[in-house]
């Protein structure tokens, strides 16, 4: 499994997989990073495909995640496509909650998503909740209140750039990853 964090595009498949972090659950006193696949299982949701979980309204008491991120791409109304980066140049992690496997579907994840900010409002409604490198472990072990970490970033977090051409499905050089 690839250690570096990758982009994250929300055109990806049902199923497709990616390295995620956890708290391993035999062993809660250890942070695994383990391949999963996103979305919930359509049979086991009434034929519905669950990527994405509103954080508004919701707690996440067990069962968190991260997925580790350079960028994520995003497609708004009239079907173009950005990259989306953290200004400060930094990869980060985008907040989620694991399930198990069932059946012949493999342990899977759901992206937590908070209203955009203003960088990113203009393009869509909202975007997976972003988890700093500095705060992985208040994330993953609840240490600090979800309504701070799953907040609307502040302006000028983000960098956007439209993808173009070759571009658009091709991810530049990543940094290896690091907890």
């Amino acid at each position: 499994m690839d250690s570096k964090p990758t982009p994250f595009d929300i055109d990806a498949p049902l199923g497709d997989a990616r390295a995620i972090i956890r708290r391993n659950p035999d062993d809660l006193s250890e942070v695994e990073m383990i391949e999963a696949s996103w979305g919930s299982n359509p049979r086991f949701t009434g034929g519905i495909e669950y990527r994405f979980i509103r954080a508004e309204g919701k707690t996440f008491p067990s069962a968190r995640c991260l997925i580790p991120c350079s960028e994520f791409h995003m497609r708004a109304a009239g079907g173009k496509r950005y990259r989306v980066t953290l200004d400060s140049g930094n990869f980060f992690y985008l907040a989620g909650v694991w399930e198990p496997a069932m059946a012949d579907w493999p342990v899977c994840y759901r992206v937590i998503t908070v209203y955009a900010n203003s960088d990113i409002s203009d393009y869509q409604e909202r975007h997976g909740a972003i988890i700093h490198r500095r705060q992985v472990m208040q994330w993953l072990d609840a240490t600090v209140p979800e309504t701070e970490l799953l907040a609307i970033q502040p302006a000028h977090t983000f960098f956007v750039e439209e993808m173009k051409g070759a571009r658009a499905g091709k991810p530049g050089a990543q940094r290896r990853l690091a907890l």
